[in-house]
């Protein structure tokens, strides 16, 4: 059984992630580059802990003891005490490469790796490391500690030991794990960013208004949120990069960015991150 884990990366998913496996009881070493990343994650936590207190869904003791879980630090030697080391850096295949190779080789053999990536391929991660028979994808989704998902991933080279230890990890840490072969996007985003770019089609068509699009979508298919002001949550250069690597990936042509995302993206109308998307945060 995973009885510690290590967070390779403090930002958003990291920090989320490790607060997630603490508050199910699990030791954990958060780490960064940089100290003032690992103090801003650590921050984060005992803010997003903060808020759980003042809703009263976590006793003042609790948010005590899942603090006193998490240890920051910037030296991966002190991951080798962990079982299964989860990476969180940012979207970046050479950067995950990159960094997966600073730990790998000085890890235990027996200890697991995860990636949490939302779309890079879980078979070529593995190919790089001195255990591709023990890696796999964790794709969290955030906010980490509010969203039930964990997609699953298993490259080429999984073996079954390794996806039934983290697919009991999942559960254990309160999520509902669905599994997932590799390919592009996955699941849910396979899915999902298609989706989004095809409200862009119809917006650049005029069909009817950013709003009605998104209230047309809420209301009549039961979505918490409308396309378009997820995809500015999301931020649309991500979506039209995601669009990129299908188009590129398939080579089929229903995965062609709509022309609007593309245009809007060129102006720095990237959504909330820039005050400007579909919708105005000025």
């Amino acid at each position: 059984m995973i009885q510690t884990i290590g967070v390779v990366g403090a930002g958003t998913m990291g920090n989320g992630i490790a607060q997630t496996c603490a508050a199910a009881g699990i030791q954990v070493v958060m780490v960064d580059i940089q100290d003032a990343a690992v103090q801003k994650g650590l921050a984060t936590i005992a803010s997003s802990l903060d808020r759980l207190v003042k809703k009263e869904k976590i006793a003042d003791a609790d948010k005590t003891k899942i603090l006193s879980r998490v240890r920051g630090s910037t030296r991966y030697e002190d991951l080798l005490s962990t079982d299964l080391v989860i990476e969180a850096a940012t979207e970046n295949l050479s950067l995950k490469i990159k960094i997966l190779q600073q730990f790998d080789g000085m890890l235990p053999a027996s200890t697991l790796i995860a990636s949490n990536t939302s779309s890079i391929s879980i078979t070529q991660l593995a190919a790089v490391t001195q255990r591709p028979d023990r890696l796999i994808g964790m794709h969290f989704f955030n906010p980490v500690p509010v969203m039930a998902l964990v997609e699953i991933i298993r490259g080429l080279q999984t073996s079954n030991e390794t996806h039934a230890q983290v697919h009991e990890l999942a559960t254990r840490l309160g999520k509902t794990p669905i599994t997932v072969k590799n390919a592009p996007g996955f699941v849910v985003n396979r899915i999902l960013v298609p989706m989004i770019n095809e409200a862009f089609f119809v917006l650049g068509e005029g069909l009817a208004t950013p709003e009605d699009i998104d209230a047309g979508m809420r209301l009549g298919c039961n979505h918490p949120i409308g396309p378009l002001a997820l995809a500015d949550m999301i931020g649309l250069d991500v979506c039209l990069a995601v669009m990129e690597v299908y188009l590129a990936q398939f080579g089929d042509s229903k995965y062609r960015p709509s022309p609007l995302l593309k245009e809007m993206v060129a102006a720095g109308h990237w959504g909330r991150k820039t005050k400007q998307g579909v919708y105005n945060y000025a």
